[in-house]
């Protein structure tokens, strides 16, 4: 089961008693500070995780319908690794 910004704004408004507009706001603002943050150094939640960024190497990409191929740039991407807790009450 995967979870959309849709889904996460609808849970925030619902388990926090807020309205839709407000959720959306507090999840992208959430998100911006991680963003903005994380290149400087890792992000730990307690109990949640840790966002860090992620060298992703050059790689070979591929049209799919053309066929084309071409060479896809080295760049930094935010990755996230949930703690023990988060993992053991999504299992």
């Amino acid at each position: 089961m995967s979870l959309g910004r849709k889904d996460i704004v609808k849970n925030i408004s619902t388990k926090a008693q807020i309205s839709s507009k407000t959720a959306k706001l507090f999840l992208n603002r959430f998100i911006d500070q991680i963003t903005l943050n994380v290149f400087k150094n890792s992000i730990k939640i307690s109990n949640f995780g840790t966002f860090y960024i992620h060298n992703a190497p050059r790689r070979l990409g591929r049209n799919p319908k053309t066929k084309e191929e071409f060479l896809i740039k080295e760049r930094k991407k935010v990755s996230f690794i949930s703690s023990k807790k988060t993992k053991d009450l999504l299992n």
